[in-house]
């Protein structure tokens, strides 16, 4: 009797010991995280005692809070709602929160340790607290023509536009999108979220920044970058060949169409990039070398992630194990992968005399008296020698005059159409380019409904022109 007591006691005092060691664990290193996990509700209905601040741009309110008849704040979205969505993201009861409700969650509460003045003097005044206001980057009308022309058309992909001399982003626009509305509303959050979450094209997901995918022939300026930077000019010969086989296998790589480039032999580098000549591409690559390739990627930020409020992936080149396998990431294919935001960025980088500044999307925080409590500083991360950037906007120009619906306007641009999936499978298509401080970058999955014969310059270029126009690129 007296061993199963003993037994029993000590199997108690084994659970305690294991129970105060979970809660000491949870205390000291796990509250943070659980405090700020989106779906812990419980941590949502304590906040929404408090309003929110707003969320708005070029002076129009995306997204404020208003009391209910039970005393809680519930939050709303104002101004386009879709058109904002994958970037303002969503703050629900039920759901958690998205976008930059959530990067910016304790900005929005109140609770952030910036805004610990500020509180204390609310406290000590008895003002009620309540969070701190965002204002963002995005241009009203950029934004809402990157939206129309991604959803008008029935596009999935995504549109990037930022000011190449500061890093500010003008427009971040992703198709499909959602109504954050029904989300956060009580009456409707069931149903909407299970439409979205099983919707095809994914519109919960920000296409922009939180996807990355293979970028095509619009690697070939971080390509191009790699062999000035070794010793290459425009002027250097290439091969001009219709196609290549790659070392070591029996594989060819055939330039678009399975045409010669500049009718064959060898032209220039000027001309290889002006017509997007693969086969030069897959040589010049080989001949610089993987790590020359890296090295010029990691300058344009390809690999690397920005601190924005958006949860954004860092793309890269993947394992390239031997030449084979460079000269397919020289031309954007194989394990290269990149995300809108870090091609407007690559874009952005040329414009701006070869330095690279960090992209950002709120521009001010501001009180609930709208004094200005912080604003960002743009900030370089990075980026090229300014001659290889002026080099490089020469080819990119070319490149433009050489695109489907030039117009006798000097942008400077690339092209895209980065193969995926089996030959059935339609390309994606993208375009990069840039004029008057102001760089645009498109992506449109899947050829956009044009089928396996679909490019960059065909489906990409003209929403890419279109949002410059809209930003003041022209």
């Amino acid at each position: 009797m007296n061993r199963s007591i003993r037994i029993t006691s000590l199997f108690s005092l084994l659970l305690i010991l294991v129970l105060v060691a979970n809660l000491t664990w949870i205390q000291a290193f796990r509250d943070d995280d659980l405090a700020q996990n989106p779906l812990n509700a419980r941590g949502f209905f304590a906040a929404k005692s408090t309003p929110r601040g707003q969320i708005s741009t070029g002076g129009q309110v995306l997204a404020e809070s208003s009391q209910d008849n039970q005393g809680y704040y519930q939050r709303s979205y104002i101004t386009n709602p879709t058109t904002y969505a994958p970037v303002v993201g969503y703050f629900s009861d039920v759901y958690g929160a998205a976008g930059l409700e959530l990067g910016y969650n304790s900005i929005l509460n109140g609770s952030d340790s910036s805004l610990f003045t500020t509180q204390w003097l609310d406290v000590i005044s008895g003002r009620p607290t309540h969070g701190a206001n965002i204002e963002l980057t995005l241009d009203p009308n950029a934004q809402q023509t990157a939206y129309e022309q991604l959803s008008q058309s029935g596009y999935e992909g995504a549109v990037v536009a930022l000011r190449p001399s500061t890093g500010e982003v003008l427009a971040m626009a992703s198709s499909p999108s959602f109504d954050p509305n029904q989300i956060v509303n009580p009456a409707t959050a069931e149903d909407a979220w299970a439409e979205y979450t099983s919707a095809e094209g994914a519109p919960l997901l920000n296409h922009a920044t939180q996807e990355s995918l293979p970028p095509g022939s619009i690697f070939k300026i971080i390509t191009t970058a790699a062999a000035l930077e070794n010793g290459y000019s425009a002027d250097s010969t290439v091969t001009a060949e219709a196609a290549v086989t790659l070392p070591g296998t029996n594989t060819t790589l055939t330039n678009y169409g399975g045409q010669t480039c500049a009718g064959g032999g060898t032209t220039t580098l000027l001309t290889a990039f002006q017509l997007s000549c693969n086969t030069a591409f897959v040589e010049t690559g080989i001949d610089v070398g993987a790590d020359a390739l890296r090295a010029s990627a990691e300058d344009f930020g390809v690999g690397q992630t920005y601190s924005l409020g958006l949860d954004n992936v860092p793309g890269g080149l993947g394992e390239i194990p031997d030449d084979a396998a460079l000269g397919q990431s020289s031309i954007g294919q194989r394990d290269v992968q990149m995300n809108v935001l870090q091609a407007a960025v690559m874009a952005g980088t040329v414009s701006n005399g070869g330095v690279r500044m960090e992209p950002y999307l709120v521009s001010r925080v501001t009180g609930q008296d709208l004094s200005e409590l912080s604003t960002h500083k743009p900030k370089s991360v990075g980026g090229v020698e300014p001659e290889i950037a002026e080099q490089l906007k020469t080819l990119m120009e070319a490149s433009e005059r050489n695109t489907s619906g030039y117009a006798g306007i000097q942008i400077a641009s690339k092209t895209g159409t980065a193969e995926h999936g089996d030959e059935n499978t339609p390309p994606h298509t993208w375009y990069v380019a840039f004029n008057n401080d102001i760089a645009v970058a498109v992506l449109v999955k899947d050829g956009g409904g044009f089928g396996t014969s679909a490019t960059g310059g065909q489906v990409a270029a003209p929403i890419g022109r279109a949002v410059l126009q809209a930003a003041g690129g022209f």
